[in-house]
């Protein structure tokens, strides 16, 4: 039958007939005494009800484990329930143990070695920055994330190295159901979130909320020098920092089938987030031919925001062609207020120095997108759609520098502005998809309008930007035989620089660090391609994904000196880079109480340019590697030992050092599968830290970061109801895309 439960036999020779009607789950129903007879060749037998089956039996259960990563023709689909160490953590903790992903040590994530990527939440956009998003996000209410690293033309074509969609949990159970965790750890940390979900034969509905506080203190030292024709300068320190962060958040939506062919859905999501950075730090300074001058540094960063995002869905199914048509308008809305402070004091005490910003301003964005869908027989479809963007930014910044003389911070004119920025985008897209035979295929292309305007209320001044570009994006796989497939895709895409970037003024980080940006940046441009192969030998999965990234108008953090001892970062469009690399993942699940996964990323990366009016050409062989134990320790309880190995890696101007850590877990359900707690260990053997080296013709910067270890978390988590996730459609994960950056 259709899926309406329409039926049609056709070919059937006159004659009298009895018809049987059997499913699963139903008596047999029966029409009978159905007689073709000429000229009357069409009969209609009306509708035909079944009844349910009733049948006693006593309890079977029936268990098993989820893979840890399913792979698709465009994505990887990573089980976040399987991750037992990261249990009590966030996004970011979960995409430590992923591969084509790695995570420095202040939880900046990168994607095939760039930290430039779009993040989705439940394939809509996400009002905040991408790492801020992920650490936004608490692990125990992620069902899964989705790794997409050539999407389709369906999405923006925003991000050097692709989508990570993080999609969260709801229930598929009819009645009331939910889950709860708890969490707490040393060195306050504890927290914990909720999801309670209502689903009805028509509507569902659920509600969640989230809280959670962090602190993380830890060591750092930073050495630099700064040359000129005739001095040299130098400064070198040593202290502790800490860092606190407070988030929370809340979600509701409810999902409604207004008819069969009519399901509209609505959700909403607010939260905030507070952090701050404190830092203390003995410095020695020596400046030319003067003498050392010791000193000691107080610094702190405080940051505060809040958010909201509303959106609203609506799909129309039309039964007669099986043809779709969609529809989202998402709106967000984020108020951030950050303050950071510098200060010197001599070896007495007293103060001699500092420095106060302050930065703050909303931002509106708003989404509008209207997609359609059509098969064509059984094995291809067409896809086209429209979509918009709309983005508005305000930044008030102001300086405060220090007087010795009054003892009190004075406003500087100098370093203060008002920043508005303005961008519209539009875009038309079309996607063809089918199958011939074993061959499958997928043709994309994706036209884009783009106006942009930074203005400078304070100065008058204003640049902008308007054009078009085009974005074709391929698709094949290949399928020789059962467990032994082929993928092939190609990719263009962009970055768009953040708001910051395009400021054409000085801001003071701190005593020895000022940031300019670059109106004139240009738009990195990105040709992507991809090769992979799967195999299957029973219980044992095999892929290796070959990949190949070139990057033009390559836009980077670049260094240099601003006065003695004070370093200037700005942004510059530094060349082309180019990174050749593999993927390899080997999963073996051939033991009942033993499951293996080795997941390696092994690539060469090569940036070649002009900087400073001089050409040059830097390169490194990375690799990184993930290595998952699972172990079955009778039906109640589960062993996880992890292990993170990464290579150093380059830059254009430095190169940032490897590092290894180790983290284990272990689980025990408590009350059945109801209650179970889990006890972490992060960092075992405290391996995890952060350590770069930049150098320039006037410079040479380093810093060594050493964070808390090893982290101990317990986590209890009940579920009522026999709560159980939703699982999605691949056409529901395919949402509206994120709306990336300025």
């Amino acid at each position: 039958t259709r899926k309406d439960g329409y039926f049609e036999l056709t070919s059937v020779r006159p004659g009298n007939y009895d018809i049987e009607i059997k499913f699963m789950g139903f008596e047999t129903g029966r029409v009978g005494d159905v007689r073709v007879v000429p000229p009357e060749i069409s009969v209609d037998v009306g509708t035909v009800a079944l009844e349910r089956a009733v049948i006693p039996l006593d309890e079977v259960e029936v268990s098993a484990d989820k893979p840890d990563i399913i792979y698709q023709i465009d994505k990887k689909v990573i089980n976040v329930g399987k991750r037992y160490t990261t249990a009590s953590g966030t996004a970011v903790d979960v995409l430590e143990n992923v591969p084509s992903v790695t995570v420095d040590i202040d939880g900046n994530v990168s994607l095939r070695g760039s930290t430039s990527f779009t993040v989705l939440l439940d394939g809509k956009p996400t009002v905040l920055e991408p790492s801020e998003v992920l650490q936004q996000i608490p692990a125990a209410t992620i069902d899964n994330i989705e790794i997409i690293t050539n999407p389709s033309a369906k999405y923006d074509p925003d991000g050097i190295s692709g989508i990570i969609n993080v999609v969260t949990k709801k229930s598929k159970l009819e009645g009331i159901s939910g889950t709860a965790n708890l969490n707490a750890g040393l060195n306050y940390k504890y927290g914990g979130d909720f999801l309670v979900n209502l689903r009805r034969p028509r509507s569902n509905l659920y509600l969640g909320g989230d809280y959670n506080r962090r602190e993380f203190p830890g060591s750092i030292e930073t050495e630099s020098w700064t040359y000129s024709d005739v001095d040299t300068s130098r400064v070198r320190s040593k202290g502790d920092s800490r860092w606190e962060s407070t988030r929370f958040g809340a979600r509701g939506g409810m999902d409604l089938t207004v008819r069969p062919a009519d399901i509209v859905k609505f959700e909403i999501r607010v939260g905030g987030r507070e952090g701050k950075r404190t830092s203390e730090s003995d410095f020695d300074e020596w400046a030319g031919t003067s003498d050392l001058i010791s000193y000691r540094s107080e610094s702190s960063l405080e940051r505060i925001a809040d958010f909201y995002a509303l959106a609203t869905d609506y799909s129309h199914t039309f039964a007669e062609k099986d043809h779709e048509i969609s529809g989202q308008v998402y709106v967000s809305r984020r108020t951030g207020d950050e303050e950071s402070t510098s200060e010197l004091r001599n070896v007495d005490g007293t103060l001699t120095s500092g420095q106060r910003s302050r930065e703050e301003g909303p931002s509106t964005r708003l989404r509008t997108r209207l997609d359609y869908v059509v098969p064509f027989g059984e094995s291809s479809r067409f896809e086209a759609g429209y979509q918009s963007r709309f983005d508005w930014i305000e930044v008030t910044s102001r300086l405060y520098e220090y007087d010795p003389d009054s003892m009190v911070y004075e406003f500087e004119w100098e370093y203060s502005h008002r920043t508005e920025y303005h961008r519209n985008i539009h875009s038309v897209y079309a996607v063809y998809s089918g199958t011939v035979g074993r061959l499958g295929y997928q043709w994309g292309m994706r036209g884009e309008y783009t106006d942009r305007r930074t203005e400078l209320l304070d100065t008058a001044e204003s640049f902008s930007i308007a054009r078009w570009d085009v974005f074709p994006t391929l698709h094949f796989s290949y399928e020789y035989s059962e467990g032994h497939e082929m993928l092939l895709s190609y990719t263009r895409r962009l970055d768009r620089p953040r708001s910051w970037y395009l400021e054409p003024f000085i801001t003071w980080w701190d005593a020895y660090s000022v940031r300019k940006g670059n109106p004139g940046l240009k738009l990195e441009y990105i040709d992507s391609y991809e090769l992979a192969y799967q195999r299957h030998f029973g219980a044992t999965m095999l892929a290796a994904e070959a990949y190949y990234r070139l990057t033009h108008d390559k836009v980077e953090r670049v260094r240099s000196v601003y006065e003695d001892n004070i370093i200037l970062n700005t942004i510059e469009n530094v060349g082309n880079d180019y990174t050749f690399g593999t993927e390899l993942t080997l999963n073996v699940n051939e033991l009942k109480w033993w499951s293996l996964s080795l997941m390696g990323n092994i690539y060469d990366y090569r940036v070649k340019g002009t900087l400073d009016g001089a050409p040059f050409s830097e390169g490194s062989f990375s690799w990184n590697l993930r290595l998952h134990n699972t172990f079955k320790i009778g039906q109640a309880t589960r062993l996880q030992i992890n292990g993170i190995f990464n290579s150093p890696t380059a830059s254009s101007q430095g190169e940032r050092e490897g590092f290894v850590t180790t983290d284990a877990a272990i689980k025990q359900n408590l009350v059945g599968r109801d209650l179970t707690a889990t006890l972490q260990v992060r960092d075992i053997f405290g391996t995890g830290r952060f350590e770069s080296a930049s150098e320039g013709p006037d410079f040479y910067s380093y810093i060594l970061f050493d964070r808390e270890s090893p982290v101990v978390t317990l986590t209890l988590s009940y579920i009522f109801n026999n709560y159980r996730p939703e699982r999605r459609s691949r056409e529901d994960q395919e949402e509206f895309e994120n709306e990336g950056e300025f």
